[in-house]
């Protein structure tokens, strides 16, 4: 059985025993001098224990501190994976031929800051059409919180002459990640410990794939173009992965590569959206309140797949079902449960909803 180190009280009345043990007549109530001490001696005592009972979590990483879990990774290699910035493009309009900086920032609603990343010009280069500009941007600093869907409007912190004070995300934002939590650095290293370098088998390449900042997720695939070959897919902040993660993930594999296997691949999964149309019987909310709430249902159930995922019809069924108000539903698409490719991801695509009469 695991040993139970005694608390303070404990520990005071064992002292107070063996006070009387040894002298019967003393007096050891809790103002007499015997009581004090014992207390002042109990209270060090407890802190030894507690202090050894630290040092023993230490001993291992799953119970370690965050700094001792630090440098337990790093006798291993690893170190904390830091966070990365997310990038896309932004749509500026003004008066043809004026000119966007590099440098300009524009801020979300939110007061997310992001940047552009080139210079460009209003209507310029084919890059926008009359009076628009399409920009390269990304977050003004790291974190998931940049990752934005298309249209996000955005406002200028200082116009240039000629663009006006308004733009929009032309193209979601990805590649935005956190730093690595304590979480996600222990779940590298059990992985190392539990499966040790085997000379580049399938956990190997993906252990390098996991290693790079803004990698969240990857999938190996040996042998799927042909003899020699072996293909990552990545993912990052639960959505796509930037260019920039995809070189930098290339560049890591080819270090650590064995040198039999040079042709590899690297990418991110290809989205697969799955629209969703259902009949619902509602009570105590009308169809337009029951939309986002059948909407959040189901983005709660899509973001537990991964690539390569089967999409269940019944997980569907069931997660409109669980809203409230929600009495009955007919799902009519998907009709069964859609089957993926290994590199597929499925997300949610348009929700469609009707009342249901019959």
């Amino acid at each position: 059985m695991p040993l139970q180190t005694p608390d303070l009280a404990a520990i005071q009345a064992g002292i107070l025993r063996d006070v009387q043990n040894q002298l019967p007549e003393a007096a050891t109530g809790v103002d007499s001098d015997f009581g004090v001490r014992a207390a002042a001696m109990g209270g060090a005592v407890e802190g030894l224990y507690q202090h050894q009972q630290w040092i023993a979590r230490q001993t291992f990483p799953d119970t370690a501190d965050t700094d001792m879990l630090e440098q337990h990774a790093s006798l291993r290699g690893l170190t904390r994976k830091r966070a990365t910035t997310a990038r896309g493009r932004a749509t500026f309009t003004g008066t043809p031929g004026a000119t966007i900086p590099l440098g300009t920032e524009a801020k979300t609603l939110a007061g997310l800051v992001f940047i552009t990343s080139e210079a460009s010009a209003i209507g310029a280069g084919g890059i926008g059409a009359g009076g628009t500009a399409i920009v390269p941007v990304q977050g003004g600093a790291a974190g998931a919180a940049y990752n934005l869907a298309a249209g996000t409007g955005l406002t200028l912190t200082s116009a240039p002459s000629g663009v006006q004070g308004t733009a929009s995300l032309a193209t979601a934002t990805i590649g935005g990640t956190d730093a690595e939590t304590d979480a996600g650095l222990l779940a590298r290293l059990l992985d190392l410990l539990r499966s040790p370098p085997a000379g580049g088998n399938k956990a190997d390449w993906r252990r390098w794939a996991m290693d790079v900042d803004g990698v969240t997720a990857a999938y190996v695939f040996p042998l799927r173009r042909g003899i020699g070959t072996v293909d990552v897919c990545v993912t990052s902040g639960g959505g796509l992965p930037s260019e920039e993660i995809l070189a930098a993930v290339r560049l890591h594999l080819d270090v650590e590569r064995p040198t039999s296997v040079r042709n590899f691949a690297v990418f991110g999964p290809e989205l697969l959206p799955v629209p969703v149309h259902a009949l619902v019987r509602l009570s105590g909310l009308t169809l337009e309140q029951a939309q986002p709430l059948i909407e959040a249902a189901l983005n709660a159930y899509f973001a537990t797949l991964e690539p390569g995922d089967l999409v269940y019809l019944s997980r569907i069924e069931t997660a409109i079902s669980g809203v409230s108000g929600v009495v009955d539903r007919q799902v009519t698409a998907p009709a069964t449960n859609v089957a993926i490719t290994a590199t597929q991801w499925a997300r949610l695509g348009v929700v469609t909803l009707e009342v249901m009469t019959a």
